[in-house]
């Protein structure tokens, strides 16, 4: 018998504005048509002033408990995949932790932008096989209209704040790719890529947090070919393939990215999750986001095969393939 990391609950929250294309024709030289055009985006949620990427969290955090019948102090540890902490420190996960009524385990964040589901997910299976925890806690969270240049045109139209949570459990499995439960992860990140996609500012470089700046057609060029080669790279991990896969639950930060990244592992898009057009790139959140909506309305069902993958700034990229 094997150990695997299984989901047994899942959860999501957006923030109550919701903002349409349109908006953005008020102060910007843009429209509707162009936005869709270019991204597959028809709105976005914006969190409130008084709403907090923990805020966010916790909310989905309460979701995912609720669905798996679980209590907070059920929890062993909690990991929050964050860009945008409420400070720059205690982490996002402690402020959860106790948003959530959580009195018992530990709590971190997990820093690799829009990626950072992936790697939270895998670091989370490591403290599941390794015994340190029998149940984590996984959120993505994200506040990403708080390092909008709403001057940039080409950035600041993509982006939208949300939450999505996952809990894993340690259950056997037969130790084959039949098994529930996380059954491979590919992760990379290459440094030499940073200025295309990154925050202008820092604590120990401008003292406050910067705007987000983007070279998005060198991005796209890195993107498509990065994705599909982990998910191929995640899938033959897990001793499967293509035709294995129920459901591709991408990071939503482009139709045209997700398009080619399907396009290139063969994969049609009516077995894709797609969430960009109502939530826009949630970074972190957004693959969390998408398994949630998925797994709600009934499409993503239990036994199911997910491939899930992400690319963000570093560039940090990686796939995971999850047995639903």
């Amino acid at each position: 018998m094997t150990k695997r990391a299984v989901v047994v609950g899942y959860g999501h929250y957006l923030p109550d504005r919701i903002v349409p294309n349109a908006e953005f024709e008020k102060t910007l030289e843009t429209s509707d048509e162009w936005i869709r055009s270019r991204s597959g985006i028809e709105r976005r949620h914006f969190a409130a002033k008084d709403q907090h990427t923990s805020d966010l969290g916790s909310e989905a955090a309460k979701a995912a408990l609720a669905r798996a019948g679980l209590e907070a102090d059920d929890i062993d540890a909690i990991i929050v995949a964050t860009s945008t902490p409420d400070l720059t420190f205690p982490s996002v996960a402690t402020m959860i932790q106790h948003k959530i009524g959580a009195t018992r385990g530990f709590a971190f964040d997990v820093q690799a932008v829009c990626a950072g589901f992936v790697y939270a997910l895998t670091t989370a299976n490591g403290l599941i096989l390794s015994g340190q925890a029998e149940r984590v806690l996984v959120i993505g969270a994200e506040t990403f209209s708080r390092i909008m240049d709403w001057t940039d045109r080409s950035t600041c139209v993509l982006f939208g704040d949300g939450a999505g949570a996952l809990v894993l459990e340690a259950q056997e499995g037969s130790g084959d790719g039949s098994d529930r439960g996380l059954l491979a992860s590919d992760l990379n990140s290459d440094g030499r890529y940073k200025e295309m996609l990154y925050v202008d500012g820092g604590v120990s470089s401008t003292g406050h947090s910067g705007k987000l700046r983007m070279q998005g057609n060198a991005l796209f060029r890195q993107a498509v070919e990065k994705l599909s080669a982990t998910a191929d790279a995640a899938l033959a991990k897990a001793g499967l393939g293509h035709d294995d896969v129920d459901w591709i639950v991408p990071h939503q930060a482009n139709i045209r990215i997700i398009q080619g990244t399907a396009k290139k592992l063969g994969i049609p898009m009516d077995r894709v999750i797609l969430t960009v057009q109502d939530h826009g790139n949630t970074s972190a959140a957004s693959i969390p986001l998408a398994l949630s909506v998925g797994a709600s309305d009934g499409r993503i069902k239990q036994g199911d095969l997910c491939l899930t993958e992400a690319i963000g700034g570093g560039l940090a990229w990686g796939a995971v393939a999850l047995r639903w």
